[in-house]
């Protein structure tokens, strides 16, 4: 009989739950065990594993490798997720693996060139996939030249971080100045020019932004799972237009979203985004890390997340394809339960007094969770 396999989710997206379940209803029907750690005691990644602590806050890198080579020593973790500090950590392969621990996460090298948008942009043009016009700006003059340019093109302006996730500091930059317009309705992504530029020369550090036109819909977001040899074995689009959601598999799409996964390297999962300009698909963003809407393909029968599981620890699922394409679908917000302490419970078949490597002089807190069997009778769950 097959042993059981300890999978470590580090603080990550709480869309990660649907993860979380793909991988324990796998249909290799493996017995699977979750452990999470997160900095928000509230996050519901805690409630849906099997034990669950909280992560010292204010490590730096560094610390945070000892602090996860730690965790993978106690808890014998085989596949670590990465997503806090992934840069980090894969350059520490060679000691998880010494650990036992396979990392579900691309190579340091692929990690490090998208990073940032900038550097991304220009590794991914140069191997001939199209990206849009953007400029690089740190400073007020800088993009009053960047929005003056695409403006007399014809384009609206939008800027976002040079490196983030998640579409955190995106905006849309507008001429239209400031007045209850703005005040009234829900919030929006339009700014007036006039006061970023006000808040970039008033800002104690120089910005570092991306500042490229507003992309048309339809957005695509490809998920690529990509071998060890570089190779992808499983390629879908997912589509997005307003509410309306979908899938692809047409080339005009996945054919980039390959050549950019094996040109880089992009081991297991990752996540490579388009939209239009104009009539055709430029790269909108790459992710080194599984999406959040990744479970989604289960509405094309699809189990990503195990495949991944099963690639990280050497059972290579070879090529895959969806047996069909879902319907359209729309995503809608639903309750998940969360623990209703703000401190998780010692598991009771679980030795107290398991050491615990010290961490650069920081002490890991000491905080595993009930078992699953409890949590499921609606006792505490972590």
């Amino acid at each position: 009989m097959a042993s059981c396999v300890r999978v470590w989710l580090n603080r990550t997206y709480a869309e990660n739950v649907f993860f979380m379940d793909q991988v324990r209803k796998n249909p290799s029907d493996r017995a699977v065990e979750i452990h999470a750690t997160h900095g928000d005691p509230d996050s519901p990644v805690l409630a849906a594993a099997d034990t669950a602590e909280l992560e010292p806050e204010g490590l730096s890198p560094a610390a945070y490798v000892e602090y996860a080579l730690a965790q993978c020593a106690r808890r014998g973790i085989d596949v670590f997720v990465p997503r806090l500090h992934q840069g980090a950590i894969v350059a520490h392969r060679a000691e998880f693996e010494a650990a036992g621990t396979a990392l579900l996460a691309p190579p340091p090298e692929a990690v490090a060139v998208f990073h940032d948008k900038v550097i991304a942009y220009e590794a991914v043009q140069a191997i001939g996939v199209p990206v849009p016009p953007w400029w690089r700006v740190r400073a007020a003059d800088e993009l009053v030249h960047a929005v003056d340019e695409l403006e007399a093109r014809g384009h609206r302006a939008c800027f976002k971080p040079a490196s983030g996730a998640g579409g955190v500091g995106f905006r849309v930059i507008t001429r239209v100045p400031f007045s209850l317009t703005q005040l009234n309705g829900f919030p929006s992504p339009y700014v007036p020019l006039d006061l970023v530029l006000e808040a970039v020369r008033q800002a104690e550090e120089p910005v570092d932004w991306l500042v490229m036109p507003v992309l048309e819909q339809p957005e695509v977001s490809v998920d690529c799972l990509t071998g060890p040899d570089n190779r992808v074995r499983l390629a879908v689009g997912r589509t997005k237009n307003g509410r309306r959601r979908g899938f692809t598999v047409h080339e005009r799409w996945l054919e980039p979203a390959r050549r950019i996964a094996e040109g880089f390297g992009l081991h297991h999962l990752s996540n490579i985004q388009f939209r239009m300009f104009g009539e055709r698909p430029v790269l909108m963003d790459v992710n080194t890390r599984p999406a959040g809407g990744l479970h989604q393909l289960s509405l094309c029968g699809v189990n990503a997340p195990w495949a991944a599981v099963r690639l990280a620890l050497g059972d290579d699922p070879g090529e895959m394809s969806p047996p069909f394409l879902g319907q359209d679908y729309s995503v809608v917000s639903g309750p998940r339960p969360l623990r209703p302490m703000s401190v998780p419970q010692q598991r009771t078949d679980v030795p107290a007094d398991i050491p615990v490597p010290a961490l650069s002089g920081v002490p890991a807190p000491a905080v595993p969770a009930v078992p699953r069997a409890a949590a499921d009778s609606g006792q505490v769950r972590a």
